[in-house]
Formats: structure tokens, C-alpha cells, sequence
């Protein structure tokens, strides 16, 4: 392991050999903290490693280091890309250097030394100050340490014990030695994932910046792609998919690389992925427009998984101004492999494995080779009626997406004026206030009836809180009176049985149950 002292940290930087990559998250410590490490230099505490990339391939994207913009560098000459250790290698820059203009003033680059105050293990002596403020009788300001001429000026009053002090203190800032380990590679798959070990106990690797770096160009900036793309899916109530950087990043590794995993982009060359962004694109599109066509899904909350979205942006990834034409047969391969999905919790374990599996077979439904044909959708799932009797109604769980998507299928009508509901609008919100008891709250609690579930799915209907409140907390026998003489349609498109007017919860949860779990067979078979 080698070492860097903090005079030869703050030439490198200044030469531009020590770089922050872009996927680095800029600088975050407060001046306090700041603060708080020169005193733990200071007194020879640990301070943990510095861990650099060396390379000669130079990023087209790059940060500022703190509030100072690093000179460019020879093009043949090696770079160091900081990996581990930003905070406190542009701690020691900004407090040290004398030779770099800040972009703007900074609290944190004015630490001071207060050589007035009595050692102490845990007390620190150094603080952030405004320069204005401060009392040069008792503070000693660390940017003339390294600085000779400035040192001397800044010390000339002090007497003889003071300057003592003060020559003692920047005696051990001279010869701290800041412990340095080199990654030396230009693959940067390895880079990614030294990274990720590196802050696995901090904040994860964000590859959505490391891509942005590596693909960028003068007319291309990923991030930059990925906000373009979330305002236009704003009209179709999809512009959560365009925040969500982990969905879009498998979206793209699914139409780059045929995987799931947003690691795998590393290795494609960025001039690839500014070719073929287009086509993510248009897949992302494609399957949005599939799910609301097909599926009333109407936003990324009310999909049960958002992975689903993977796959159907494989299927439906297009070049250019080209779109994916597809037979009524591949719909329904498409949509029964949908509810497969949802009702076998596919997604909930294992998926990757499961991502990488659909993303193959969808692949072969879009080439549509007779001599390889898909099995999309071949793996176990069943329902029975105890997914509805059993799981609790919760906004936001898979059970429950899956249920309403179920009940959405059927076009259903209002309770009271028989109007087709717009699921359009109900789905988009997707809120609790849009989901009623059929057999009310109020009714089964006054009657003492607590089994089955009052909450479980098979009590639960598309119902506005308006109509809800219209019906009243009563028994159905009662709120039959208020609803069209004519009910059949209504409670069929809702999957509710006749003898839903009979007042016997236990009967209505299991005929319910028993209707909804062969709808839900219907779709899976």
C-alpha cells in the first residue's frame, strides 16, 4: 500500500492527475465535519484509505472537485479517478491550496485552528469560521500552512510559546501520511463493481451516473435522456417510470444486452448505447401503450410489478421511427404470461434469474422462429379462492394490484347510477377512496361479524367514496333499495354474486371467492 502526504495529494489535484469521475455524488461534508477530520489528522487518528483508479483513459464527464474546476490534463499521462475517499481528498484540497480561484466562496475551505484551547482527546480544536469573523489572536487559519510566505506572514506577531504551538501543529500536518490503494485497469466492468464493494455499507453504486459518464457526448447525456423521457410519458400517467433510473436501466440492459441486470451496460461502448437509446425508447412506449390497451394499467403504481414493464420494452423495442408489429396470438401469449406473472409472484424472488428467463422468451415470441418457439409464461402458477377470502385489501401490495386489475378487466359499473366507470381516471389517481367494502364496515362491526375477514379482497369492490357514502353503512338488503332496479349487469361486471342482498357475509365471501378465482384461472391457462 502506498502513501500520499497531504502537500503531494494537493500538487496532483492541482495538475490535474486526481480526478472526480462523474458518477461520484459531489461533495456532501458540512463544514463541521470538515472540521472534525482535520482534528482527527491532527492528532494521528485513522482516517481510513484513499482508494484511487489509475487509467489513461480519461473520462469525457467529469465533477468539480468541491468548489474548484481542475485543469485538463496530457491525454497520455495516467489519471487517478477517485473511487474512495472524495470527501476527504477535496477536504484537504480546499482547506490547503492557495493556487485555485473557487467557483464560489465556501464556509468549509476557512478552518481554523484554535491554539488558545486546551488539548483534549475528544474536543476538537479546529473550526469553520467566516473570515470576517474571526479573532487571528486565537485562530490560526490552515491555508498558510503550505504556503511559506503566507505562513510567515500569519505568524510573525505570535510570541515565542505560541508560535511553538502553532509550528508544532503544522509540523503534523506536514508529515501526515494518508494511507492509498490504486485499482489499475481499464475494464470498466471491474471499476463498477470495486465501486459497489467499496460503498455497499454507504450509498449503493448509482450506475445510472456511471453510464451517463461513459456514454456521454456533446448531443447525449443519459440522466439528461431519461428526464426527456419522463415528461413525455406524463400524458399517459407513466412519468413515474421515467424517475425511476433502476427500472429504466434494466429496460435498457434488457434491449442492449439481453439481461436484466443494469451492471451488465458497463461493457457496451457508449457510442452503442447513443445509437440504440432510441429504441429503448420506443419499447418503453410500446409496452406502456400494450398495459393500458390491454391490461387497464393506467400507471406504474398500479402495476404489480414495475419489472413487468422489463420484458414488454424488450418486446416492443424498435428502431427509429419503426414500430413492432404483432398478431393477435402474441397478445394473448403476452397477456396470459402477464397474469403468471402476477399470480404466481414471479418477481418476488429470484428476479434477475426470472428477468433474464422472460427477457429470452420474449425474444423468441418477437422472432417468431417455428423451430424455436416460446415458452413465455410456461412456469407453475394457480389461483384459488382462498387469494381472495385470505389476503387482506392493502393499497399498494401485490394481492391487491392484482385483484383490482382483475376486477378492471370486467369494464365495471357503478353501484348506484349503473355508468360505466372510467378507469382511465380511477386507475391513474389509484387511491383507497376509490375501493368500498361490499358488505360495509359499519354493518359487520354492529352485527358482531368479524369472520371472514371483513377486509379481505372478496369484500371489495371499484365503488367512489361518493356512492359509498350514498349506500350508507348498512346491511346490502337495505342499499339494494337505492341502486337501479335492474342489477344483474352491475353485479356481474363486478364478479358479485346475486345472493349478495341475502345478509350472510360467510356465504357472499366464499361464492365471491369461488367467482373470482375462476375468472382469474380463465387468464392463466
Amino acid at each position: 500500500m502506498s502513501e500520499l502526504s497531504i502537500r503531494e495529494i494537493i500538487h496532483d489535484v492541482t495538475r490535474g492527475q486526481i480526478r472526480i469521475p462523474a458518477f461520484q455524488r459531489g461533495f456532501v461534508w458540512d463544514p463541521d465535519t470538515v472540521a472534525f477530520f482535520m482534528d482527527s489528522l491532527f492528532k494521528r487518528y485513522p482516517v481510513g484509505n484513499l482508494l484511487l483508479w489509475r487509467t489513461k483513459e480519461q473520462l469525457n464527464s467529469e465533477r468539480t472537485l468541491g468548489a474548484f474546476e481542475l485543469p485538463r490534463t496530457d491525454p497520455d499521462y495516467p489519471i487517478d479517478y477517485v473511487l474512495d475517499g472524495q470527501q476527504r481528498i477535496t477536504s484537504l484540497f480546499g482547506v490547503f491550496q492557495t493556487e485555485l480561484d473557487q467557483s464560489l466562496p465556501e464556509i468549509w475551505t476557512n478552518i481554523y485552528f484554535d491554539f488558545q484551547a486546551d488539548p483534549d482527546a475528544q474536543e476538537s480544536q479546529f473550526f469553520a469560521l467566516e473570515p470576517e469573523g474571526v479573532d487571528l489572536s486565537r485562530y490560526f487559519p490552515l491555508n498558510s500552512l503550505f504556503d511559506t510566505v503566507k505562513y510567515r506572514r500569519a505568524t510573525q506577531s505570535f510570541d515565542d510559546e505560541t508560535l511553538k504551538r502553532i509550528d508544532e501543529m503544522q509540523t503534523k500536518f506536514k508529515e501526515a501520511r494518508i494511507p492509498v490503494e490504486y485499482v489499475t485497469t481499464d475494464d470498466k466492468a471491474t471499476v463498477a463493481l470495486v465501486f459497489e464493494r467499496v460503498n455497499r455499507k454507504g450509498v449503493p453504486l448509482d450506475t445510472l451516473q456511471l453510464l451517463s459518464a461513459w456514454t456521454w457526448s456533446d448531443d447525449f447525456q443519459l440522466q439528461g435522456q431519461f428526464e426527456d423521457l419522463k415528461d413525455e410519458l406524463v400524458p399517459f400517467g407513466f412519468e413515474d417510470v421515467g424517475m425511476d433510473t433502476d427500472l429504466l436501466l434494466r429496460c435498457c440492459a434488457g434491449v442492449l444486452v439481453a439481461d436484466a441486470s443494469a451492471s451488465s451496460l458497463v461493457n457496451i461502448r457508449g457510442s452503442e448505447v447513443r445509437r440504440r437509446f432510441q429504441e429503448v425508447v420506443n419499447g418503453v412506449k410500446g409496452a406502456i401503450d400494450f398495459l393500458q390497451t390491454n391490461l387497464e394499467v393506467y400507471s406504474l403504481d398500479s402495476l404489480p410489478y414495475p419489472g413487468i414493464l422489463v420484458p414488454l420494452t424488450v418486446f416492443f423495442a424498435a428502431l427509429g421511427n419503426q414500430h413492432v408489429q404483432y398478431t393477435d396470438d402474441d397478445r394473448r401469449v403476452l397477456i396470459r404470461w402477464f397474469w403468471r406473472c402476477c399470480f404466481s409472484k414471479r418477481y418476488s424472488g429470484g428476479i434477475l434469474r426470472n428477468l433474464r428467463t422472460d427477457i429470452a422468451e420474449v425474444l423468441k415470441l418477437k422472432r417468431k422462429n417455428a423451430a424455436d418457439p416460446t415458452t413465455l409464461g410456461d412456469f407453475s402458477a394457480s389461483v384459488t379462492p382462498d387469494f381472495f377470502s385470505v389476503n387482506t385489501f392493502r393499497i399498494g401490495t401485490v394481492n391487491t394490484k392484482t385483484f383490482i386489475l382483475l376486477l378492471a378487466q370486467q369494464k365495471p359499473r357503478s353501484f348506484i347510477s349503473g355508468v360505466r366507470i372510467v378507469l382511465r381516471d380511477v386507475l391513474k389517481v389509484y387511491n383507497r377512496n376509490e375501493f368500498h367494502h361490499i358488505y360495509p364496515r359499519d354493518y359487520l362491526d354492529s352485527n358482531k361479524i368479524f369472520t371472514p375477514n371483513p377486509n379481505c379482497l372478496a369484500n371489495f369492490c371499484f365503488m367512489s367514496k361518493q356512492d359509498n357514502v350514498q349506500l350508507g353503512g348498512v346491511a346490502p338488503s337495505q342499499y339494494r333499495l337505492k341502486m337501479p332496479n335492474d342489477v344483474n349487469e352491475i353485479l356481474q361486471l363486478s364478479f358479485c354474486p346475486p345472493m349478495v342482498f341475502a345478509d350472510n357475509f360467510a356465504v357472499f365471501v366464499s361464492e365471491r371467492s369461488q367467482m373470482l378465482a375462476s375468472a382469474a384461472s380463465a387468464l392463466i391457462i
